[in-house]
This record gives C-alpha cells, sequence and structure tokens, in this order.
C-alpha cells in the first residue's frame, strides 16, 4: 500500500515539475498606448466597443430607474382614495 502511494506521489511530483509553463505576453505597454493616446474620448470610452456598450446600458438602467423611483414616489404621496 505504501508503495503504491509512494510511486503515485514520484508520478505527481514529475508530471507537474517537467510540465512546460506557457508564456503569457505583457500586455500592459499595448494597453498604456491605448489609454494614453490624446484622441478625444473620455477614458472609460477608450476600451472599444465593450466600454461603449457598458456605458450606454448603464446609462439606459439608470434613467428607467430613477423614473420608477420618481413614479413610486408620486404615487405615494398621492394616494388613491377609497371611492
Amino acid at each position: 500500500m505504501n508503495r503504491h502511494l509512494f510511486a503515485l506521489q514520484q508520478v505527481a511530483r514529475r508530471t507537474f515539475s517537467s510540465s512546460v509553463r506557457r508564456q503569457v505576453d505583457n500586455k500592459v505597454p499595448q494597453k498604456q498606448k491605448v489609454f494614453q493616446d490624446d484622441n478625444g474620448l473620455p477614458v472609460h470610452l477608450k476600451g472599444g466597443t465593450g466600454d461603449a456598450l457598458l456605458y450606454r446600458s448603464t446609462m439606459v438602467l439608470t434613467v428607467i430607474g430613477t423614473g420608477y423611483v420618481v413614479y413610486e414616489l408620486v404615487k405615494a404621496a398621492f394616494p388613491q382614495g377609497k371611492a
């Protein structure tokens, strides 16, 4: 039993220590160029289409939420009378 566990440990150790590590490209300098470029866009929209979509959807949800809050406040301020 112990011999099997020892063999398993050796196989696991060899597998992890000898595996090739994936090289990760450093994308920070490219991102810095994009965000520091003076192209007239605000920084929260320089990320591209995804940022623009996220910004617009956030604004739409904010306007809808504000309208709903105002509607509920008006409804609470002027309750319906019992007929």
